[in-house]
């Protein structure tokens, strides 16, 4: 037997005491209308008008009036040391989501990627943490990529 899921009624920029959380990754933070499931195994139905980035969001209200925290969910990525700017160009030219700090970049895992980045010199390492890479220029959208399983 399918319990049902409680509807979602809106995004919270702010959650107060939240009783559930949804851990979501990057690409999963990228939706309109899905069913969701706490950690604590709760149903949740995600109806919005338009897709949505989850990422500028803290939180749901359900139609019961609990609240869900939302949070970036772990996953692997590749953090990237060495001539910043130039690495970054090239990351940028292959129009793939890229997170800055002042001593490197973080990208998602891909093994096409890494090796064009240490044929540039740079330093790769292995990691596991939420992706939170850097919007779009023009406000908030995604820098949408592409597969790397093709001939350019």
């Amino acid at each position: 037997m399918t319990t049902l899921a409680t509807p979602v009624e809106a995004l919270l920029d702010h959650v107060h005491g939240p009783s559930e959380v949804i851990r979501l990754d990057y690409d999963g933070r990228l939706l309109r209308r899905k069913r969701l499931v706490t950690e604590g195994g709760r149903p949740v139905m995600l109806d919005l008008a338009e897709l949505t980035d989850l990422s500028h969001y803290k939180g749901l209200r359900l139609s019961d009036g609990t609240e869900v925290a939302l949070e970036a969910a772990p996953e692997p990525v590749l953090i990237v040391r060495g001539d910043l700017p130039r690495l970054a160009w090239h990351i940028g030219n292959r129009h793939t989501p890229c997170q800055m700090a002042d001593d490197h970049l973080i990208i998602r895992d891909d093994h096409v990627l890494r090796g064009m980045l240490e044929g540039l010199g740079a330093q790769v390492t292995e990691g596991q943490q939420p992706f939170h890479p850097e919007g779009g220029a023009y406000g908030h959208g995604r820098t949408m990529g592409h597969a790397h399983d093709h001939d350019h």
